[in-house]
Order: structure tokens, then sequence, then C-alpha cells
């Protein structure tokens, strides 16, 4: 059973229950963000145009800042971002008319945040 708490005591035991439940949580969300990341990554190279396939695989997923209780990523394609704006959005051709984008980053990204919404909610047992 639980053991008895003097109220002189409570919110010192409260502060630790809760300290220790933010630890829980933060180590869930970081484990949630790096998942997400990878399959953004993934799903990019999956719906990239593919002529030679250098530009799918440029893609990466670098770290852009961690702390204890944060941890932020980026998905990105290496040194070729002019590019995949361009294979995204479409583009002029030189002799007139237009290049259709092929839409590849957008729905990678959206199945990115669902399943990263999905994982905290499962996490925090929402």
């Amino acid at each position: 059973m639980g053991s008895t708490i003097r109220i002189d005591q409570m919110a010192d035991a409260i502060m630790q229950g809760l300290n220790e439940y933010a630890e829980l949580a933060t180590e869930d969300m970081k484990k949630a963000v790096k998942a997400a990341s990878k399959t953004v990554k993934k799903e990019i190279q999956a719906g990239a145009p593919q002529k030679s396939g250098t530009y799918s695989k440029s893609w990466a997923v670098k770290t852009v800042r961690e702390t204890a209780n944060s941890l932020e990523q980026t998905v990105h394609s290496k040194n070729r971002y002019q590019l995949a704006h361009l294979l995204e959005h479409g583009h002029a051709k030189r002799g007139g008319g237009r290049v259709s984008g092929k839409s590849h980053i957008a729905p990678a990204e959206q199945m990115g945040i669902d399943q990263l919404e999905d994982a905290i909610e499962k996490a925090l047992g929402g």
C-alpha cells in the first residue's frame, strides 16, 4: 500500500510525483518526435520524383535543438532546397509553359503531424 505522508510534507510529495510524471512524459515525447521525423523522411523519399534517385536520397533528419525537456528536429534536403520547392510546387519552362508540381512534401508532413498527435495522446493516456 501507499506510505503515510504528514500534512506538512504533502506539497513536497505532490511536487515529487509531478516531476516524475514530467520526466516520463518528456521521454515519451522525444521518442514520438524522433519516430515522426523518421516517418516524414521515409514518406518524402517514397513520394519524391525519381529521375536519378539523387534527390530522394538527399533527405535527412537533423536535430536542431535538444534540451532536458524538449527536442526539435527538422527534415530537410541536403543542398537541394531550391529543387525541393520547384518539384513540390512546379515551375515555368524556359521556352514557355509550366511544369506541374508533384506534391510529396506536404502529404508527408501531414502524416508526421498525425502520427505525432496520436503518439502524444497515447503517451499521456488520452
